[in-house]
């Protein structure tokens, strides 16, 4: 959760007294009040609404929720005039691929609206950004630039400019090695033989993201009335919503917005883009969902109140809002805008004896196994990613179901739970060892959801996961097996250091030694010794 704050006098001056009634207001909003006094105010911002990191964002959002600017506020663009160009490299292709680029003019900055967009930036590095490793911004004036401008990689040693706030040159490696900044995000570009950078007409270097802009090139101050913007990472969809969010608070701050183009190889993309984006919401689903019985005129009331627009079915959604990614969604809007202290609490006139799910206990048993041996339970999504699924365990893409029109990197259901556990390794390789983890969760093959169990340990080797699995077959009374394995072992195993299990001579999983060439595709420094069963013929037998 993120904390902005903003001058009081301005917030009661542009949306009102912050009274007793207005604290409650902005609460009720899903932004709670953190702290307030005399000349600042703290307000608490979910991670689903990075439009809102900023005073501008806020109030826009805020006076619509208040009923003072209902509806979708609309922007005007300015097309791209002579130059406003950006041209990427295909040298970036497999660094740094995507940019979205814009230009806001006649802006009139102050100290505070510099904190503000200072702000932002970072806020949006941290949150949607996920630390820069997503995406990364740049806010430069545009005076001192001179378009078009480029984008592209080069050798470190190749790099040379001012880093912001320091007073020499310094190439990219001695950037990453020296300056503060470069230390603190130098692990983004490790391994990379080349660095992106942003570059002028004048060959001027802008920046080199995701780490620092150019102290020349790349600081604005009172005296900047123009600027230009760019968001580089590898989702465009995402560098494109947070190009907007940047965009509309500097016009909300009185600058006119201007479009780029993008010319990549023979293709053309025109940025920003704030065209609202159409979705579909069933009146019986949303009174279903919320229990009420809501009308067609009313929930038009109450979607414009949280800023979008609504037709026979159809609602507007801003440009800038990152968190509508379903119906649901929507719904969770109408219910804000409703109040959540109007809903009156009811008791269900039904009788029910419950009890606990017979798998429940079974896998609560597991758990409670495990613990005993101090192997910790790890619970991760059931959506995953293509190159996490399949080419850093050396298998074929195949037989799996895609998300139509995913939001995110995870766009397929999990096959299994193994590389999940590799990804757990990977991402703390440097911390104390041995680590044991396990997972039981849902795995999706051939259409059909199943239950599967996986357990990992680092360092470890065949026998002692073999001992692991022994212990698990005594204390649920069951004969689980294993032998040479009858079919093809999965790719991720070594040969030879890997058997099939069996639960009554039915193959319920494969038990073995990662392969070291998978082990170097996850960057993981100890021999990993693991394995993976299904629990349905678990369940059937202790049923």
């Amino acid at each position: 959760m993120a904390v902005i704050s903003f001058p009081r006098k301005q917030f009661e001056k542009e949306v009102g007294k912050l009274d007793e009634k207005m604290e409650n207001r902005i609460s009720m909003f899903g932004t709670p009040l953190d702290k307030f006094d005399d000349k600042t105010m703290d307000v608490e911002i979910f991670p689903n609404r990075p439009d809102l990191l900023s005073y501008h964002g806020f109030k826009r959002s805020f006076l619509s929720f208040l009923g003072k600017q209902k509806g979708l506020k609309e922007y005007k663009i300015n097309k791209p005039e002579k130059d406003y160009i950006v041209n990427i490299d295909a040298s970036v292709k497999n660094i740094r691929p995507y940019t979205a680029c814009a230009i806001v003019k006649g802006l009139k900055f102050d100290d505070d609206k510099i904190k503000e967009i200072i702000d932002i930036q970072e806020k949006l590095h941290f949150t949607v950004g996920r630390k820069r490793k997503k995406l990364a911004i740049g806010i430069y004036p545009l005076e001192k630039i001179k378009l078009p401008i480029t984008f592209k990689a080069l050798e470190p040693d190749k790099i040379k400019f001012i880093p912001l706030e320091t007073d020499r040159e310094m190439s990219g490696l001695q950037i990453l090695q020296r300056h503060p900044t470069g230390r603190e995000y130098a692990h983004l570009l490790a391994g990379k033989s080349k660095f992106p950078i942003f570059v002028d007409a004048d060959n001027n270097v802008l920046s080199m993201p995701p780490i620092i802009n150019s102290h020349t090139t790349g600081k604005i101050t009172n005296e900047t009335s123009d600027v230009f913007i760019e968001c580089s990472g590898f989702d465009f969809a995402i560098l494109q919503k947070c190009l907007n969010i940047i965009v509309t608070v500097l016009a909300d701050m009185g600058g006119k917005i201007y479009q780029m183009e993008l010319h990549e190889n023979r293709n053309k993309k025109i940025t920003p883009d704030l065209s609202p984006e159409k979705m579909k919401l069933n009146i019986e689903n949303a009174n279903s969902l919320l229990g009420l019985n809501l009308n067609e005129k009313q929930i038009k009331e109450l979607v414009e109140k949280m800023g979008c627009n609504y037709s026979k079915g159809i609602i507007e959604i801003p440009s800038w809002r990152v968190d509508m990614l379903h119906e649901v969604d929507l719904i969770e809007d109408i219910a804000i805008a409703y109040g959540y202290e109007n809903f009156v609490p009811e008791i269900p006139q039904i009788a029910t004896i419950g009890k606990e799910n017979k798998k429940e206990i079974i896998k609560r048993k597991i758990a409670e196994s495990f613990s005993g041996l101090n192997i910790l339970e790890i619970s991760d999504y059931h959506l995953t990613s293509k190159n996490d699924q399949f080419s850093k365990m050396g298998a074929q893409a195949e037989n799996f179901i895609e998300v139509e029109n995913s939001k995110t990197d995870y766009t397929i259901l999990r096959k299994d739970l193994t590389h999940y556990l590799l990804k757990i390794f990977s991402e703390n390789v440097d911390s104390e060892y041995p680590q044991k983890i396990f997972e039981m969760g849902k795995i999706f093959n051939d259409y059909k959801e199943k239950e599967n169990l996986a357990l990992a340990v680092a360092p470890a080797n065949f026998t002692e996961v073999r001992q692991i699995l022994e212990y698990l077959s005594r204390m649920l009374n069951l004969e689980i097996k294993v032998s040479e394995p009858k079919d093809k072992i999965p790719n991720w195993f070594i040969d030879g250091r890997c058997a099939e299990i069996f639960l009554d001579n039915k193959p319920i999983g494969f038990l073995g030694e990662i392969h070291p060439k998978i082990l170097k595709n996850w960057k993981i420094k100890m021999p990993v010794a693991l394995f993976e069963i299904s629990l349905e013929e678990v369940f059937k037998k202790l049923d």
